[in-house]
């Protein structure tokens, strides 16, 4: 029997053609050389497709953008080296430009020197005003005087480190005490009182305002008088002449002259 294909009024079944993939076309000498250095990692492609041009520069953006950020947050650290650098330099300077000097220390010195009114003013630089003026003779060199006084921290809160027996001339109320006594010329008291003696009068009453270098030397309370009678008073006169810092050392006192002892 013969096949179909062989018999008389039938076509002739055609063979179908089996498709072979197309061979890749071979790569240029330039692209070749790209794609031998292009990183593993690189999501580029050759392409002439617009999508995929598109997604290229969104890759390429937001590389770029990374880098913007990375460099906008290294900006603050290098500034906050560079400022502790600055300092850390200008802190030494000071260091070496500035020297310590104890003999320069609880003088004073830059303050400006307070002038009150009504006071009369020496030329040692002590001020002094009369509350109350007394009667008779003024004491002389070597004559003993008795004493009651106050005592103000005037340069440091206006505190008090001595109160007198008795309120006179507005003046605090103190305990029951004895007079402070000294001879005129002695030594024994800080300068601002030798000169405060200079025409006081028995029953009279100063007011006296003492800058630092007329009162108590070396801001040591235990070496001239007078001394406040009370471990408060201590305490609260000492640390105003030990502070090292910028302290007003300035004194008040209030002297009322009670009687004098003539010399034997």
């Amino acid at each position: 029997m013969s096949s179909p294909a062989c018999r008389p009024g039938l076509p002739a079944p055609r063979r179908q053609a089996t498709l072979l993939p197309r061979p890749a076309a071979p790569l240029s000498a330039s692209k070749r050389a790209v794609h031998r250095t292009r990183p593993a990692h690189s999501t580029f492609e050759f392409s002439s497709s617009p999508g995929r041009r598109r997604r290229a520069r969104v890759i390429s953006s937001c590389h770029g953008g990374m880098v913007e950020r990375r460099r906008l947050l290294l900006i603050p650290a290098i500034s906050l080296t560079i400022g502790s650098l600055q300092y850390s330099l200008e802190k030494g300077a000071a260091k070496a430009e500035f020297t310590d000097m104890p003999a320069l220390r609880g003088k004073d010195y830059g303050k400006t020197k307070m002038s009150y009114p009504d006071y009369t003013e020496t030329e040692s630089g002590l001020q002094y005003k009369d509350l109350r003026v007394g009667e008779g003779p003024s004491p002389k060199k070597g004559e003993t005087v008795v004493i009651d006084w106050d005592g103000y921290t005037i340069g440091y809160y206006g505190r008090i480190f001595e109160a007198r027996n008795k309120t006179k001339g507005g003046s605090f109320e103190g305990g029951d005490k004895e007079f402070f006594k000294f001879k005129v010329g002695s030594g024994q008291v800080i300068p601002a009182f030798e000169e405060a003696m200079t025409g006081m009068r028995p029953g009279g009453v100063r007011r006296i305002i003492v800058p630092p270098d007329i009162g108590y030397p070396n801001n040591d309370l235990n070496k001239l008088g007078p001394k406040p009678t009370t471990f408060s008073g201590q305490r609260a006169l000492d640390f105003v002449l030990r502070n090292q810092g910028l302290i007003d050392k300035t004194l008040l006192f209030d002297i009322e002259l009670i009687r004098i002892i003539p010399s034997q």
